[in-house]
Protein backbone atom coordinates (compact mmCIF):
# COMPACT_ATOMS: atom_id res chain seq x y z
CA UNK A 1 0.00 0.00 0.00
CA UNK A 2 1.31 3.75 -0.38
CA UNK A 3 2.91 2.69 -3.84
CA UNK A 4 2.77 5.33 -6.36
CA UNK A 5 2.76 4.32 -9.98
CA UNK A 6 3.91 6.60 -12.41
CA UNK A 7 2.52 6.15 -16.20
CA UNK A 8 6.23 6.78 -18.56
CA UNK A 9 5.11 7.72 -21.96
CA UNK A 10 5.95 5.53 -25.15
CA UNK A 11 8.48 8.14 -26.19
CA UNK A 12 10.30 7.99 -23.19
CA UNK A 13 10.28 4.25 -22.86
CA UNK A 14 11.95 4.11 -26.60
CA UNK A 15 14.39 6.71 -25.60
CA UNK A 16 16.24 4.82 -22.84
CA UNK A 17 15.87 1.85 -25.13
CA UNK A 18 18.18 3.30 -27.16
CA UNK A 19 20.39 4.85 -24.82
CA UNK A 20 20.56 0.95 -23.11
CA UNK A 21 21.74 -0.43 -26.84
CA UNK A 22 24.12 2.12 -27.47
CA UNK A 23 26.12 1.84 -23.97
CA UNK A 24 26.00 -1.75 -24.85
CA UNK A 25 27.21 -1.16 -28.43
CA UNK A 26 30.06 1.04 -27.29
CA UNK A 27 31.18 -1.36 -24.38
CA UNK A 28 31.24 -3.90 -26.96
CA UNK A 29 33.96 -1.50 -28.82
CA UNK A 30 35.53 -0.52 -26.25
CA UNK A 31 35.50 -2.57 -23.23
CA UNK A 32 35.82 -0.75 -19.41
CA UNK A 33 39.14 -1.11 -18.46
CA UNK A 34 37.80 -2.82 -14.84
CA UNK A 35 35.32 -5.03 -15.86
CA UNK A 36 34.98 -6.07 -12.19
CA UNK A 37 32.81 -2.10 -11.91
CA UNK A 38 30.92 -2.93 -14.99
CA UNK A 39 27.16 -2.66 -13.93
CA UNK A 40 25.31 -5.83 -14.97
CA UNK A 41 22.16 -5.68 -17.12
CA UNK A 42 19.77 -7.19 -14.21
CA UNK A 43 20.65 -3.91 -12.01
CA UNK A 44 17.81 -1.47 -11.63
CA UNK A 45 18.72 1.71 -13.56
CA UNK A 46 17.44 4.88 -11.96
CA UNK A 47 16.75 7.77 -14.10
CA UNK A 48 15.40 10.61 -13.26
CA UNK A 49 12.49 12.40 -15.54
CA UNK A 50 11.11 15.93 -14.45
CA UNK A 51 12.35 15.50 -10.68
CA UNK A 52 10.44 11.82 -10.59
CA UNK A 53 12.90 8.96 -9.91
CA UNK A 54 11.91 6.33 -12.49
CA UNK A 55 13.68 3.08 -11.26
CA UNK A 56 14.34 0.15 -14.54
CA UNK A 57 15.79 -3.09 -15.45
CA UNK A 58 13.58 -6.07 -14.03
CA UNK A 59 11.04 -3.77 -12.11
CA UNK A 60 8.11 -2.43 -13.44
CA UNK A 61 8.52 1.49 -14.44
Amino acid sequence: MGEVIQFIPKAERERLRLIREARAHYDSVFPPANPASKQHDNAPIVHSVNGTRIHQGGELL
